[in-house]
């Protein structure tokens, strides 16, 4: 069972490919907020893909995911998809790890993913981020660049 709590203004799954870490046994994941129908849980399970399931915040503006891991962990590779099938929109994500407990935190990518449905809904993208001794993994989603009141969504988050 995936350990998880919203995170406040004041911070405080299922492997589905061969080498993938189990987030559930590893870390607690804290979110922002999350729609009752679409909770954090599905990002990590193993429905991928356009149609698969998927987090969507519970209220519009920006979120931040948090990875709280039991013990250091060494990441490779980090894997993820967003899907909007909905609304046209600018999504950017900002990637940062900490290695000392939250103390401070390297950004290791900012990324954004233009959505214009029906044309282009989907974006699958696979970064090498190779980091030793990583305490936590923070998501910081910006849902529109734009400003307008859109809503963020993630579909999959994959470490290896």
């Amino acid at each position: 069972m995936l350990r998880k709590h919203l995170l406040t203004d004041h911070p405080a799954g299922q492997v589905a490919e061969p080498g993938e870490k189990d987030i559930a046994a590893l870390a607690t994941v804290g979110v922002t907020s999350e729609a009752a129908d679409y909770p954090i849980d599905n990002v990590f399970d193993s429905h991928r893909g356009p149609g698969g399931s998927r987090w969507v915040a519970g209220a519009p503006g920006p979120q931040r995911l948090l990875l709280t891991f039991d013990t250091p962990q060494t990441l490779r590779r980090l894997r993820l998809e967003v899907e909007e099938r909905d609304v046209s929109r600018t999504q950017e994500l900002e990637v940062a790890i900490s290695r000392d407990r939250e103390q401070t935190y390297q950004t290791l990518l900012r990324q954004e993913y233009t959505f214009s449905p029906p044309g282009t809904t989907f974006e699958r993208e696979e970064w090498t981020i190779p980091a030793e001794g990583v305490t936590h993994l923070q998501l910081v989603i910006t849902p529109d660049k734009g400003g307008a009141p859109c809503y963020a969504t993630l579909t999959t988050l994959a470490l290896q």
